[in-house]
Formats: structure tokens, C-alpha cells, sequence
């Protein structure tokens, strides 16, 4: 089934300076769509942002992940994979706190995705120490970087907008 998309709202995107780790820098030159989406195949959450072709922000959530709101309409994540600090500006306080309370569901579903996983991983490994098969972890890899085909997403009608912003995130992502 792929990814689909779970929460949509527009921000002004920014990252932290990598120089300075201080300054923020405009990743995007206006508002742009900021989606959380969910990956039925990986059982995973990413916020991804694309500005024309371009991603600005393609971040898997994780438990150990906060958000933290530092003003009125504006709030930040740090994302150690991608080794940078997102930060995104509302043109409200409701959309922050609506992102924000996003942010916290997301990241409990991910925890408790996770501990699924380790569960199975558990009982798998426990099983093929028993059976001499192939380890959980080979197994596990090709499943996790899935197919071209499973990553492809397959929006409803009734979200034209988003299958759209979704296939420019594909295009982009594959420019790269």
C-alpha cells in the first residue's frame, strides 16, 4: 500500500546553520506543505516537505525524538540521521499546537511500533536459534528498504492535493 499521508499543514521551513549551530536558515522561500506521513510496509512516520523539486525536509520520526515549541508559532525537531535541526514557523498558534500534538501521537505510534518490532525480532530469533534458518536480520533488511513499487504511495481520490505534493516528493527524491 505504501506511504500515506496523515496530517497536512503549511509552514515556513528552517534548518540550524551546520556551521554555527545557532543561526536558522530559510530551507523554503515561502509557506510550503509540511506532511506526516505514515509507511504501512515499514510501519514508520516521516515528515517530508518538498518546495518545487526540491525536499526540504524528508525526517523519520522516532521515540527518542522531541518537538519542542520555543515561541508562540514557531517549534523545532532535531533529526540526528539527517544530522540537522528542523525548525518550522506557523502563521498561527493553533497550527503549532496542532502540529505539535501530531508530533507526540506520531512519535507514541513509533515507540510502539518499535517495540512490536522488537518483539517479533525476539521471537524470531528465538525460533530460527531452535530451527538452524536464516537469521531474523537478513530477513529483515530486504523489508525494510522495500521495493521501488513499495514505496510508491497510492493516495485516494478524495486527496488530490497531497498525492500530488506526494508524487513531486517521488520526483525529487529520485533527481537526487
Amino acid at each position: 500500500m505504501g506511504e500515506q499521508p496523515i496530517f497536512t499543514t503549511r509552514a515556513h521551513v528552517f534548518q540550524i546553520d551546520p556551521s554555527t549551530k545557532k543561526n536558522w536558515v530559510p530551507a523554503s522561500k515561502q509557506a510550503v506543505t509540511v506532511s506526516y506521513f505514515y509507511d504501512v510496509t515499514r510501519n514508520s512516520y516521516r515528515i517530508i516537505s518538498v518546495d518545487g523539486a526540491k525536499v526540504i525536509i524528508n525526517s523519520t520520526i522516532t521515540p527518542n525524538m522531541t518537538f519542542t515549541k520555543t515561541s508562540q508559532k514557531f517549534g523545532q525537531w532535531a533529526d540526528s540521521r539527517a544530522n540537522t535541526v528542523f525548525g518550522l514557523g506557523f502563521s498561527s498558534e493553533q497550527q503549532l499546537t496542532k502540529f505539535a500534538e501530531k508530533f507526540q501521537e506520531v512519535k507514541e505510534a513509533a515507540r510502539l511500533a518499535r517495540d512490536k518490532s522488537q518483539e517479533k525480532t525476539e521471537t524470531s530469533s528465538n525460533h530460527s536459534q531452535e530451527s538452524g534458518c536464516e537469521s531474523p536480520s537478513s530477513t529483515q533488511a530486504s523489508s525494510v528498504n522495500g521495493t521501488d513499487d513499495e514505496k510508491a504511495s497510492h493516495v485516494g481520490p478524495a486527496d488530490t492535493h497531497l498525492k500530488s505534493e506526494n508524487d513531486k516528493l517521488k520526483i525529487a527524491l529520485t533527481q537526487r
